[in-house]
């Protein structure tokens, strides 16, 4: 999926037109062609030449055509595929896990909560990535990997300060966060409207984004929960000198990090190779830790990033599909793509392959209570206009809490339920 977080990618432009499609006549030889779109990055090469070998040497017969689509655009490819109009087709296809509901508003996609549940262990899923793909109780997303954001530490700033081991909570994080900032270093650079981040503290708090109330949608920032959550983010905010008016991609916060002077950010663990490529110096001094929840038993929520598996109605391989997803989904290639990637596998019970990659390993306690943003299909037009960002910068610079959250749910309200 397209990491906001991690943003989390940018696509560089729309994918070329391609040629073929699964619903054409089989290639010589009797052999059945079956159409696999993937994302730009979601997976090595080495992994797609190695998993497209061993599926094909499995089901005989079967000759997997893997495809790699860009981020820019995809939301009309897709919808073409699904609707009929395009003139490439595909009988799976990888797409992000808050854009399921979209494709389900449009139609077209098949509903796969029996193999859920008979054959993919449902039961076991990150709700991060199974909840936005389940629309009134039916399962049409299957998740394929999570990525979520972690603490990227600095251990020799951590050590100075005499912190000998990460925080557990949140009482604890404020206060290394505290003795770390001094002078001209930033205990932690966190800018003013990385909402990401304030969603994990808004959902510690039991608090929403917005919610679903007699079919209609309605914001919730001002409630007294998700106000909650903003006011711990504003005191963890003001432990170092990030801008209370930008994201964190202005300036990018890996390269704020590079310059060695901050002790925390908050963002994804692949962050740790830019910011090391940035200064090489940096290299064997970077640590992870998860997000501190209220009290020590519990991580942070955070935000479920990653990509979900879905099959359009149109396909004619429906049973090939099955069996493609089948075997993305299962231990032999979810720990194939985790170790690879550094992504966290799609279920709880598969955590452990990623225990060798602290990165990964510090990821998997926050993805396995993980949420994603609201199911409404009209989410993506929310995040279009984000009026969260504003409401933040508000609080930062002294607004009242609850005025601005109210026009700011009000905002979200209003594009939720509006018509289209």
């Amino acid at each position: 999926m397209k990491m906001r977080f991690l943003a989390v990618c940018t696509a560089l432009a729309a994918a070329a037109a391609l040629t073929g499609c699964s619903q054409s006549a089989d290639s010589a030889g009797g052999s059945q062609k079956v159409t696999l779109w993937l994302m730009k990055g979601s997976a090595s090469d080495d992994f797609i030449t190695e998993f497209t070998a061993a599926f094909e040497q499995e089901h005989p017969g079967i000759d997997l055509d893997v495809r790699i689509q860009e981020w820019t655009g995809i939301g009309d490819k897709v919808n073409a595929v699904l609707d009929g109009t395009s003139k490439e087709s595909a009988d799976v296809i990888e797409v992000g896990n808050t854009q399921v509901a979209t494709y389900v508003e449009t139609g077209g996609l098949e509903e796969l909560t029996l193999e859920g549940l008979r054959e993919w262990g449902s039961k076991d899923w990150l709700k991060g990535l199974a909840d936005p793909a389940t629309i009134n109780g039916a399962q049409y997303g299957v998740p394929w990997y999570a990525a979520n954001r972690v603490v990227i530490y600095h251990k020799d700033l951590f050590a100075n300060a005499g912190i000998k081991t990460p925080p557990k909570n949140r009482q604890e994080w404020i206060q290394a966060t505290q003795k770390l900032d001094k002078g001209d270093q930033q205990g932690i650079y966190l800018a003013g409207q990385n909402w990401y981040v304030l969603a994990g503290f808004i959902w510690d708090e039991g608090g929403e984004l917005a919610v679903e109330t007699g079919g209609k949608w309605v914001g919730a920032l001002d409630d007294d929960k998700a106000l909650a959550g903003m006011d711990f983010y504003k005191q963890l905010q003001a432990l170092g000198d990030g801008p209370k008016g930008a994201d964190e991609e202005t300036p990018p916060q890996s390269q704020v990090f590079a310059g060695g002077g901050v002790a925390q950010i908050i963002a994804p663990p692949g962050q740790a190779a830019e910011i090391e490529a940035a200064n090489p110096a940096l290299k064997g001094k970077l640590g992870f830790f998860p997000i501190p929840g209220k009290t020590s038993d519990k991580v942070g929520a955070v935000f479920t990033g990653g990509s979900d598996l879905i099959i359009p109605e149109r396909t004619k391989r429906r049973k090939e599909a099955v069996d493609v997803i089948t075997a993305l989904v299962s231990e032999r290639w979810q720990t194939e793509l985790a170790r690879t990637m550094s992504y966290v596998p799609n279920k709880t019970t598969l955590a452990h392959v990623v225990e060798g990659n602290e990165g990964a390993a510090n990821m998997a306690p926050g993805a396995a209570q993980g949420r994603a943003t609201p199911t409404s299909a009209r989410w993506a037009e929310v995040e279009a206009k984000n009026p969260i960002k504003p409401f933040m910068t508000a609080v930062l610079t002294g607004r009242d809490p609850k005025q601005a959250a109210r026009a700011a749910s009000e905002e979200i309200g209003k594009v939720l339920s509006s018509d289209r």
